[in-house]
């Protein structure tokens, strides 16, 4: 009996480990892709804002969503996230702010201030998309944020492709994209296995 459930256990633990090992290298796959197909919208989203000015890591999304608007990949930029305790702004009005300030027209530009992690932010977007007939998008984030973003959207109804950024603080060292490789593999199973989001994840949760 007990041979058979240290059999039983161990055949357990490889299967854990394998499930972890193929994720990890699924999300670092998916980090190093950039899809930007022509699609209804782009899509940012939000990170920490300092009253109306986005995080480092928030800007270089920014910066990158910009270049796919001026590349003509999307006729709007979309920017998602609501606000912490205490701030005057939502992550979504810091982020428009910040597309005003570099010549977006208004009518490009859309907020949707709601949601305090990534599951909320892109249930809010599913919302406002089947209001408005839209379904495709391009997803701004940072690369080892993209499989679950991507993940998420689609379960909640959005045709979603990612083009994560290449520069920000989230990219710097090689110690760092370990670490948010190992935070997210945790997350995107998390979401797997319990349709919820972890807030305090790379990305907004």
């Amino acid at each position: 009996m007990i041979g058979i459930l240290g059999r039983v256990a161990a055949a357990l633990l490889v299967a854990i480990v394998l499930i972890v090992g193929v994720t990890a290298v699924n999300i670092w796959w998916t980090a190093r892709q950039d899809e930007r197909p022509l699609s209804d919208a782009i899509v940012v989203l939000g990170s920490a804002q300092y009253d109306g000015t986005p995080s480092p890591i928030f800007e270089a999304r920014l910066d990158h969503a910009l270049d796919l608007y001026n590349a003509g990949i999307a006729p709007i930029i979309i920017t998602v996230g609501g606000r912490q305790s205490g701030d005057r702004y939502t992550e979504a009005e810091a982020g428009l702010l910040w597309l005003e300030a570099e010549g977006v027209p208004a009518e490009a530009m859309m907020a949707i201030p709601d949601g305090t992690d990534t599951l909320k932010s892109l249930q809010a977007v599913a919302g406002v998309f089947a209001e408005q007939g839209l379904t495709t998008a391009v997803l701004v984030t940072d690369p080892w944020h993209a499989m679950r973003a991507t993940r998420m959207a689609g379960d909640a109804g959005i045709s979603a492709s990612s083009s994560p950024t290449r520069q920000g603080p989230a990219v710097q060292t090689r110690s760092t994209q370990f670490r948010y490789i190992a935070r997210e593999t945790a997350a995107y199973l998390f979401y797997r296995l319990t349709g919820s989001s972890v807030v305090g994840a790379p990305g907004i949760g």
